[in-house]
């Protein structure tokens, strides 16, 4: 058995990564030290520790730890942890979107520019994120337009040069007669624009274009003119600051009582070329800099486009280590900023306010449908917590469930379960809603903190008034097997019985609608336990409308997972020693098991891992 009091004495007062785990041996939170000693002690001494490491202490059951030589390894490794196991407790970048880059292969003869949402480790220039795709594709068709560069995804030699030769847009190098110094030079200042050194491409074209007046080449300094003009109209487009640096991402952050907002703009010399916003759940008693600090190690773990400025309103702790880090990775010295005054402080400010009104307009939206709910479902509280569950089965077989979470009017895939019916035979969906619904209460009311989290404010059954019934008749049998349950308890006495129970009721309050659909399978309303369809707003109905959707989509997928997976049985899976990959081999081979019953020894012990012994037990089972 693992004892806290006696590991704590064993830990050396070296640099490291600390691993918290809870009973079931899930990571809870991983951590960096420049002692662990020190550090992994602090948190179960009495102190002022917040809400959130309070809870996170209470659950820890073990932990471990890994020594490594210096901080900035401890770093590295901590960030590899989180990626992996993305711990409950630790700031987790969970938008898994992913945004457009113009992509260079600089390494090839003759590169070309791509735009791409794929970044990886090939030698060629990322430049991005761009957070509105439309940016992206925008700067594409500007150098397209612009510059004489292969438009081809892959560069093959030709017979005859393509039409964006012919219209003047590529120098053909496919044909193989470009003078590669020319092409180069085309590419570098496309490097030099997208990296935002527009004064250095403007004083270069300026240059190219004298010297082409002055050996009287008038038609490629006409070109040259259009060029510039092109790039003077994008980069005054695009100002909006004085700071002089190339390569700054702006980090602002605002807290709400329900949730953490973190802007990111992204500023090339001068230039804003986009912006993104990241939220957080459950960090309101973290402090800023500790939540920006995660994010940091987060964002920028396996990014390519690490800034060689990032500017923030106040330092954090690990300041040092992350700068040592990233500039590690970029190859050239990365900092990390808290500006005091000036126009930078004025970017920051500009990040922060972003970030309070992107926070503020998401807060909003969720208030207002929160509080519609709460009207058209006449309830005295906020209806935070909404499941809504779907059975799915063809002619009563595999049947299942789904089940989905809106959580505070947004509707939570990740919460999303599945249920295969245990108890019932046959066609009877609201038998099967029954079960399913039992089944979920009981998880919450052993386990608050278990996967299903907290029992919900509301429950939408998918259809109409058989499935309100369901539903109701669910929540009542698990509420009185409650109230027999505590009325058995021993150890306590009446009067803490009688509270146990009043407080079970409330829990187990649970309104039901159902949510009805048309004729066409489509959305119609939501109806009460009285047959009475509610009125509710366009928007709210489009809300409902997504979230029946999605339970269905979530119960279909699971229905037909397990359909296929029945399908895909034969024969052959009754035969012992035939596992998957001999089944694989042997019907790829043969095509189908009637083909495989006709085969001789020999032919089936030409299939790898076919031995004579199985090839007979083939033939026998025929």
């Amino acid at each position: 058995m693992f004892d806290i009091e006696e590991e704590l004495k064993k830990l050396p007062g070296k640099p490291g990564v600390y691993i918290m785990h809870d009973k079931n041996d899930k990571i809870i939170y991983v951590g960096k030290a420049i002692s662990l000693k020190n550090r992994v002690r602090q948190y179960f001494r009495k102190n002022n520790k917040t809400a959130r490491i309070e809870k996170m202490v209470s659950l820890i059951d073990h932990f471990e730890y890994i020594v490594v030589d210096n901080e900035a390894e401890a770093l590295i490794l901590e960030c590899n942890l989180i990626k992996k196991n993305r711990p409950k407790f630790n700031v987790l970048l969970k938008d898994d979107k992913t945004y457009p880059y113009i992509k260079i292969d600089v390494k090839s003869e003759y590169p070309g520019v791509y735009y791409t949402r794929r970044v990886v480790n090939d030698g060629s220039k990322y430049f991005g994120p761009y957070a509105n795709p439309g940016a992206a594709k925008e700067m594409l068709d500007f150098i397209k337009e612009r510059y004489k560069i292969h438009q081809c995804r892959t560069l093959k030699e030709r017979t005859r040069p393509c039409l964006n030769y012919h219209i003047g847009r590529c120098l053909a190098p496919c044909m193989g007669n470009v003078d590669k110094g020319e092409y180069r030079e085309q590419v570098n200042e496309i490097i030099d624009l997208l990296e935002g050194k527009t004064d250095k491409v403007l004083k270069d074209l300026e240059r190219q274009m004298k010297e082409a007046s002055q050996k009287m080449e008038y038609e490629k300094a006409a070109y040259l003119r259009d060029r510039k003009q092109a790039i003077e109209r994008a980069s005054a487009k695009q100002k909006v600051s004085n700071i002089s640096e190339n390569n700054i991402d702006v980090i602002g952050i605002a807290k709400s009582e329900l949730e953490v907002c973190i802007e990111i703009f992204f500023v090339r010399g001068s230039k804003m070329i986009g912006r993104e916003h990241y939220f957080y759940t459950d960090l309101k008693d973290m402090e800023d800099k500790e939540i920006l600090s995660g994010f940091i190690k987060q964002y920028y773990f396996d990014n390519p486009n690490i800034p060689n400025k990032i500017m923030i309103r106040e330092e954090i702790e690990d300041k040092e280590a992350i700068e040592k880090w990233l500039s590690t990775e970029l190859g050239k010295k990365v900092e990390i900023k808290s500006p005091q005054k000036g126009e930078k402080l004025r970017f920051v400010e500009m990040a922060e306010n972003n970030a309070k009104v992107t926070l503020e307009n998401k807060e909003k939206d969720k208030s207002e449908i929160l509080l519609e709910l709460k009207d058209v479902l006449k309830m005295d509280k906020l209806p935070r917590k909404i499941e809504t569950y779907d059975i799915s089965n063809i002619s009563g077989e595999y049947m299942v469930a789904g089940m989905c979470v809106m959580l505070d009017g947004v509707i939570k895939k990740n919460l999303s379960r599945r249920f295969k019916i245990k108890t019932v035979y046959g066609q009877d969906d609201p038998k099967c809603m029954e079960e399913v619904i039992t089944r979920r209460l009981k998880h919450s009311i052993k386990n608050t903190n278990g996967g299903f989290g907290k029992l919900p404010d509301v429950i939408f059954a998918d259809g109409g008034i058989t499935q309100i019934r369901a539903t109701k008749k669910a929540i009542q049998n698990v509420l009185k097997q409650c109230q027999e349950n505590i009325l058995q308890e021993k150890d306590i006495d009446e009067k803490e019985k009688q509270e146990q129970i009043e407080n079970m009721e409330k829990e187990l309050d649970i309104k039901v609608f159902g949510m009805v659909k048309n004729d066409k399978h489509q959305t119609r309303a939501l109806m009460d336990e009285n047959r009475k369809e509610l009125k509710i707003s366009e928007n709210l109905m489009k809300l409902i409308t997504r979230f029946q959707d999605t339970v269905h989509e979530t119960a279909i997928t699971y229905h037909r997972k397990l359909r296929d997976k029945e399908m895909t049985k034969s024969e052959l899976d009754d035969i012992q020693g035939i596992g998957k990959v001999k089944k694989q081999a042997l019907l790829k081979k043969f095509g189908s098991v009637e083909k495989i019953k006709k085969a001789t020894l020999e032919e089936l012990m030409e299939v790898k891992g076919i031995t004579r012994e199985l090839a007979e037990r083939l033939k026998i089972n025929k």
